[in-house]
């Protein structure tokens, strides 16, 4: 798109001229989480992109960063970190001997503070074939394997690659719900973790209400009362902002797999 095929609306800087410039809509513009889009320059022409698109923002070296952490400062990958080392370290439980599973992995940001915290074997699943091209170009050797599938939709041999590492901790950060990782999926990783295994993960405030309408409400509700999922520790804070400048409110949460989760709870 050029910046005369652009359309006639309204935008605010939001980038410095030395970085790759990025313009926001309007702040009285008001969107919902999964609708919100911004415009950047790239090759010498805009182009505009949603949030959710991330196959095309993957594919932009340093867009990724730009757009979520530079502009609307996520700070998520790094407080679900922090909240997982307090857990580990009121366990006495080493970070060298987790073996994780990193769900909706991207381009490596969480992969990239487990490597940081300690831990020596992390696998990246994503079902974009541009996250997996991305975190091997911006951070290669921080995933010992990356595999590229529907964790909803495992195939059997995929299903037998992943069992092989044995996993004993999932990760899954700013990934869950608006259709980008549903709750079977998170389920199908989740089964993955052997017992007394640690599970750390984020979600938007509103979709621990219980009249959400993405069924991560009732999932964690399920396997908490089921005893699947004991929670150890969970933290509000704010994940990112919008575009229009206000917080979005998440939840950290770590937690240790007790048990599996039954049958009928994603009915």
């Amino acid at each position: 798109m050029t910046s005369a095929e652009l359309p006639r609306r309204p935008f605010e800087s939001a980038a410095s001229a030395d970085e790759l410039p990025i313009a926001l809509p309007e702040t009285s513009r008001v969107l919902a989480q999964d609708e919100e889009w911004c415009v950047a320059r790239i090759d010498g022409e805009w182009r505009e992109l949603r949030f959710h698109d991330y196959g095309r923002i993957y594919e932009v070296e340093g867009l990724y960063e730009r757009v979520f952490y530079d502009v609307l400062k996520c700070t998520s990958p790094g407080m679900v970190r922090g909240l997982l080392e307090e857990e580990l370290r009121d366990a006495g439980a080493a970070p060298e001997e987790l073996r994780v599973l990193d769900l909706g992995a991207g381009n490596g940001i969480m992969g990239e503070e487990l490597a940081d915290l300690g831990v020596q074997v992390t696998v990246g699943v994503d079902i974009l074939p541009e996250a997996a091209e991305a975190a091997e170009r911006d951070r290669p050797g921080v995933y010992c394997d990356y595999h590229v599938l529907d964790m909803a939709g495992l195939a059997s041999r995929e299903r037998a690659a992943l069992q092989d590492y044995e996993f004993n901790c999932l990760t899954c950060v700013a990934a869950l719900g608006f259709g980008d990782i549903p709750p079977d999926a998170f389920a199908q990783a989740f089964q993955l973790v052997e017992l007394d295994g640690w599970v750390a993960f984020n979600i938007k405030e509103d979709f621990l209400d219980g009249v959400d309408g993405t069924g991560f409400s009732r999932l964690i509700e399920r396997t908490t009362e089921e005893g699947a999922l004991e929670v150890l520790s969970e933290r509000r804070y704010r994940h990112r902002i919008a575009v229009n400048g206000d917080p979005l409110q998440y939840v950290a949460i770590v937690g240790a797999k007790r048990g599996e989760i039954a049958e009928g709870s994603l009915a």
